[in-house]
């Protein structure tokens, strides 16, 4: 259509230097197509490359099938953490000697040497995976960003529900603007979102009536359905009904999960699992039952519901297996699932044309999070579900269990308005002075030891605040988890308007820590702009 089309030409006209883009385009508007267009003719020297960057694993063979079906001519390589060895360093090498003409891959890919780069594309641009969390800590996006404009090409970065910070870009005219407003199969309209009010409705181990019913609609029909959990803090947890112990996770501040089929409790933050255990630890008593709807209870309550629909969960323990995704994708295109159950797994990318019906279980969590981008998330991921729901020519239902079925999220969520409800975020972030209005770097320590940890963060502190004044330092305190894989964990924000002041402040301070000896008996990091607190 028009618009793919107008975007396509604003990048390809730009090939000759550095320019950034951002596509905005809403779920289905056809943000792929135009990327393969753009590689179709930015690459037409025959030495040309092209760096692409997703988000997720499973979603790298779904795109890289579509871009070998349309441009076979141009020979692509993927490279992730799911690739054996000896395969990813042969297809670094295919990069780096240029002779592959395509890399696509997650964010380590964004570090491969490639001779001939023309363009760089980052699909997904908003997702928090983008980050690396730990040891060498960067985010791909931005470093995408750095790498186009070293080699002087275009970068384009595509979401339905772009950062913040990105938007803001957009908006002061750092980036250009791209907006994809239709749909690209003309006839699949935006799906219906309704909230269910889960306050005046009774619900059966987290499902209301109204979405049983829905669901029972669509097998009769012959459509699928998807029901989407917001895993985040919302898995099974074993209670004792009489003293209402719950199994706690010995080397962690959190709370083991009920993983029902393997007999096992397991910590989603360490690893640690063991047995599930009979009797309860506090008062003996032996009625221990798991609480809280994950996936496995989820599914266990369908069987009953609907026996003989065809039910496939998809999460970690049903992934494992190198193929298991996509043989799961396989059997949904040709129509051997009925219901899929999932968590953010599923959300993204996916295209399921006989997929009808998105019911979300649980989003209530995250709308009174103390993490500040916690909505953020949680409208980006909304709004991905929905976007499942009702892409060929069948009309889609997204239907939301909320005990706060008129918050202003789910308003915005209702009319696919990304931009008025960023608008309302940003004047939330500028009113508390959050970024993009701010630059935060947090300083983390842990030990085996509380007290060390504290001793080495008030002598940072300390250090932070008598080194600048043109930045803000936090008090010392404990991490959200304070105690992770054994280890106690505390930390210290700091806060400045401009970049610069902070990044000054961090190259005075860090020499000082490091010869510092409290420093030794804590292993600690920096994380600029970090994404978790």
């Amino acid at each position: 259509n028009e618009e793919q089309t107008f975007a396509v030409n604003q990048v390809v006209e730009s090939a000759q230097g550095f320019k950034p883009f951002l596509l905005h385009g809403i779920t289905g508007s056809g943000k792929t197509e135009v990327y393969m267009q753009i590689l179709q003719q930015v690459l037409t020297d025959e030495l040309s490359q092209a760096l692409v960057l997703v988000p997720e694993i499973n979603l790298t063979p779904q795109l890289e099938a579509r871009f070998r079906n349309r441009l076979p001519h141009l020979p692509l390589v993927s490279l992730h953490s799911n690739l054996g060895e000896s395969e990813r360093l042969q297809n670094w090498r295919l990069a780096q000697s240029g002779q592959a003409r395509i890399i696509i891959g997650t964010r380590l890919a964004v570090f491969t040497p490639i001779p001939n780069l023309k363009i760089v594309l980052v699909d997904e641009e908003h997702d928090g995976s983008y980050k690396q969390q730990d040891s060498m800590r960067y985010h791909a996006r931005d470093v995408a960003m750095v790498r186009a404009q070293r080699n002087k090409v275009p970068i384009m970065m595509g979401s339905a529900t772009p950062a913040l910070e990105t938007w803001q870009n957009a908006k002061i005219g750092k980036y250009s603007l791209l907006t994809l407003n239709n749909r690209a199969v003309a006839q699949s309209d935006l799906p219906n979102i309704r909230c269910i009010d889960t306050t005046k409705q009774e619900s059966t181990n987290g499902l209301t009536p109204v979405l049983v019913n829905a669901m029972r609609e669509r097998l009769e029909k012959g459509e699928q359905s998807l029901l989407f959990i917001n895993r985040r803090g919302y898995s099974p947890v074993l209670l004792c009904s009489a003293c209402h112990w719950i199994a706690p996770c010995t080397r962690c501040s959190s709370r083991l999960v009920v993983h029902l089929k393997q007999g096992r409790l397991r910590c989603h933050h360490c690893g640690h699992e063991q047995k599930i255990v009979r009797q309860c630890p506090s008062c003996g008593n032996a009625d221990l039952h798991p609480t809280g709807h994950g996936t496995q209870r989820l599914e266990e309550t369908l069987k009953q519901l609907f026996p003989s629909a065809r039910i496939q969960r998809v999460d970690r323990d049903s992934t494992s297996r190198k193929e298991a995704l996509n043989e799961i994708l396989t059997a949904v295109h040709s129509n051997e699932i009925d219901i899929l159950i999932g968590t953010q797994m599923l959300a993204k990318g996916h295209d399921f044309p006989n997929l009808t019906l998105v019911g979300v279980i649980d989003t209530d969590s995250a709308l009174f999070s103390p993490d500040f981008r916690a909505s953020e998330r949680l409208f980006a991921q909304l709004m991905q579900v929905s976007g499942r729901a009702g892409r060929a020519e069948k009309a889609g239902e997204v239907l939301i269990q909320t005990a706060f079925p008129s918050h202003h999220l789910f308003n915005a969520l209702r009319s696919q308005d990304y931009p008025a409800y960023a608008q309302t975020l940003l004047e939330e972030r500028e009113a508390a002075n959050f970024p993009p209005y701010c630059y935060l770097a947090l300083l983390r320590a842990e030990s085996s030891n509380y007290r060390d940890v504290e001793n080495f963060l008030n002598f940072a502190f300390e250090l932070a605040r008598a080194s600048s004044k043109q930045v803000l330092t936090y008090d010392p305190m404990p991490a959200q988890m304070e105690r992770l894989k054994g280890m106690d964990r505390g930390q210290v924000l700091m806060q400045a308007s401009q970049r610069g002041a902070l990044q000054k402040l961090l190259a005075t301070i860090t020499p000082q820590l490091r010869a510092s000896k409290l420093a030794a008996k804590v292993r600690w990091s920096v994380d600029v702009d970090p994404m978790e607190f």
